[in-house]
């Protein structure tokens, strides 16, 4: 079941566990603890299956008019399921009824690494569009590709 939270302990433990899980994505201790910290004051909506969270994303604002799908994350035993497209489509929703008109999505651009090469085709999947790539965000290594999608 999609519900957003607005508790900020439940978003922190929540995307704690989830986050922690997935360490394949949220290797980087740093980078992870960054995501659980922003994700208090961020727009925080979870699905809830067996009475238990198994994934979760977070809106955050980036301009008047702009949100960022700006982390997400769903355990592995449910990937495949429908949950991270049920979780992006009540995203989707909501930043609408918010008012904004873009959503953007940063991830690792497609070719660098496999568990990055499915989660680009998920986006496009979703709908949205390549932008740009930028290696300033991450690094040579780690060139960043940025997606959007009007909400409009």
């Amino acid at each position: 079941m999609i519900e957003q939270i607005t508790d900020k302990a439940t978003k922190q433990a929540t995307a704690r566990k989830i986050l922690e899980a997935l360490h394949d994505w949220f290797e980087v201790d740093e980078s992870r603890e960054q995501y659980i910290a922003e994700c208090i004051d961020q727009i925080f909506i979870a699905d809830k299956e067996d009475g238990k969270y198994v994934g979760f994303l977070c809106l955050k604002q980036t301009g008047r008019e702009t949100v960022e799908l700006a982390v997400m994350g769903v355990l592995k035993d449910y990937h495949r399921s429908g949950i991270g497209r049920k979780l992006f489509e009540e995203a989707r929703r909501v930043a609408k009824e918010e008012g904004y008109e873009f959503m953007q999505v940063k991830t690792v651009k497609m070719g660098v690494y496999e568990d990055y090469d499915i989660t680009n085709r998920f986006y496009l999947a979703c709908g949205f569009k390549e932008l740009e790539v930028i290696e300033q965000v991450w690094g040579k290594e780690n060139p960043c590709q940025i997606y959007v999608m009007s909400l409009v």
